[in-house]
């Protein structure tokens, strides 16, 4: 989440300007007399407001949000299907953590992780041991402190005396995983793109393993442009690595979008607990799992792949709970949701919901090529995403330019610079999710080739400061 500073800077309204801030039918009795006064906006009022009163004034304010629906920045889930909301409605108050007093909402959480590890093909579904997390950044999380004990444990010796831990990564991971090394004190070692290589290199990435690696992540689907990274390629040449060293390191595939999207369109890929390297696996259910935010799932292969000493157990809700979380109390409703969810489509429906969404991007991103201005990154033909920047000869206009342009019109698109070695490359992604149909696809391209003949005749970018991106979105 976003860090907020307090608005100390900005002044209460006037008492006239108060007066004016609510609808007079938001008062009390009638909509004659209205409200004397606005409540504070930064210090909390003195006293209370009628139910219909305050509803109205966050219900206004709100109104100036984007429309999620015409958000193609973010990958997170932003419609269900009614029952899902009631669903959802009715186990708001529960406890996830609270097993013993919600045992049916805690058994459903434990058929998640068995549908999961028969649908990433665990070697023994009933062995594999999960859970679910506010999202895939807990879940990456996680992973990765189960990779440094289960490396501090081999290395006890040295760790931390003279041994500092280090994790291998492609620079487009999700920032989850510099939080991470940040926060548990590991050197990130990230492979940088290359040309038009924008995510891991299997052998650019075992070249900077060492007896400090704790591991290699490899990310089934890059925020970036939408493309996987070759997860059977990196096991084998880390299999090639310990023939030659004896150095056994093991892989963490971040799905966070593709673990929930591969299974289903493209079951021949190879990059999940088939491979015996891949020793967890991280999705966000609330991703193209379908579920409205927040909930994540992180699975180990088997219980020697968390340790022990990772779990704690507590008591003092009734029952002893075993628990590993960076949290302790979050809702159950998003849990709830995504087994209704499981149960709702299956695996035929999930996969006609995510070939709609690739299509429609494969789709889109052909007729946004034909306007002639933009080159294609990527295709959306692995996830439903896809990356395009303007063509070298286009010099009236930039991508910052087409995201501003598209705002104007209702359209979140987001444009960024690419990270090391390609800050020189400033792109567009669309994510297309559940949601996003083909009428809405035509009506993003109507509004673009509108705004091709003004865009055009621009005499230069208006954006000349880079770092005014527009936000980047996981």
């Amino acid at each position: 989440m976003p860090l907020h500073r307090g608005s100390a800077h900005q002044e209460e309204p006037s008492a006239q300007q108060s007066k004016l801030a609510l609808n007079p039918f938001y008062g009390v009795a009638d909509p004659v007399a209205g409200m004397e006064t606005a409540p504070p906006r930064h210090r909390m009022p003195d006293g209370p407001l009628p139910p219909h009163t305050a509803y109205g004034l966050v219900h206004d304010e709100l109104m100036l949000d984007g429309n999620s629906r015409l958000n193609l920045a973010t990958f997170v889930t932003t419609w269900m299907e009614p029952q899902a909301g009631v669903l959802m409605a009715e186990c708001r108050d529960k406890n996830m953590i609270d097993k013993d007093e919600y045992p049916r909402t805690a058994e459903l959480e434990r058929r998640c992780v068995s549908m999961l590890a028969d649908l990433w093909h665990a070697p023994d579904p009933s062995a594999t041991v999960g859970c679910s997390t506010t999202g895939s950044s807990e879940a990456c999380m996680l992973a990765a402190l189960a990779l440094k004990r289960r490396w501090s444990a081999r290395n006890a010796d040295r760790y931390p005396a003279t041994a500092k831990p280090n994790l291998v990564m492609g620079v487009n991971v999700q920032v989850c995983w510099d939080k991470f090394c940040t926060f548990w004190e590991v050197e990130p070692r990230l492979v940088p793109m290359d040309g038009d290589r924008f995510h891991l290199d299997p052998q650019a990435a075992v070249e900077l393993c060492d007896e400090n690696t704790i591991g290699v992540v490899g990310i089934l689907g890059s925020t970036f442009d939408g493309s996987y990274e070759p997860i059977e390629e990196l096991c084998a040449a880390l299999d090639d690595l310990q023939k030659r060293t004896g150095l056994d390191i093991p892989v963490h595939v971040d799905g966070a979008s593709g673990a929930m999207v591969a299974p289903f369109l493209d079951p021949d890929l190879v990059w999940d607990f088939r491979l015996p390297r891949v020793a967890s696996i991280n999705t966000s259910g609330h991703k193209y799992g379908l579920v409205y935010p927040g909930v994540g799932w992180v699975l180990w292969r088997s219980p020697d792949n968390l340790p022990e000493e990772l779990v704690f157990r507590v008591n003092y809700l009734g029952g002893e709970m075993p628990t590993f979380a960076l949290n302790f109390s979050r809702p159950g409703a998003q849990v709830v949701a995504q087994y209704y969810t499981f149960l709702r489509l299956g695996r035929d429906g999930y996969r006609a919901v995510q070939q709609a969404a690739r299509d429609v991007a494969t789709g889109l991103a052909a007729k946004i090529e034909e306007l002639g201005d933009f080159r294609l990154l990527t295709r959306g033909d692995q996830l439903p995403v896809f990356a395009l920047t303007t063509k070298p000869e286009v010099t009236e206009y930039d991508v910052f330019d087409v995201s501003r342009r598209l705002r104007e019109r209702g359209w979140l698109v987001p444009a960024y610079t690419f990270p090391a070695n390609r800050e020189d490359l400033a792109v567009l992604r669309i994510v297309c999710r559940n949601g996003f149909s083909s009428d809405l696809a035509e009506l993003l391209l109507e509004d673009l080739r509108l705004l091709m003949p003004e865009l055009r005749a621009q005499p230069h970018p208006l954006t000349r400061d880079q770092n005014a991106a527009t936000s980047f979105h996981h």
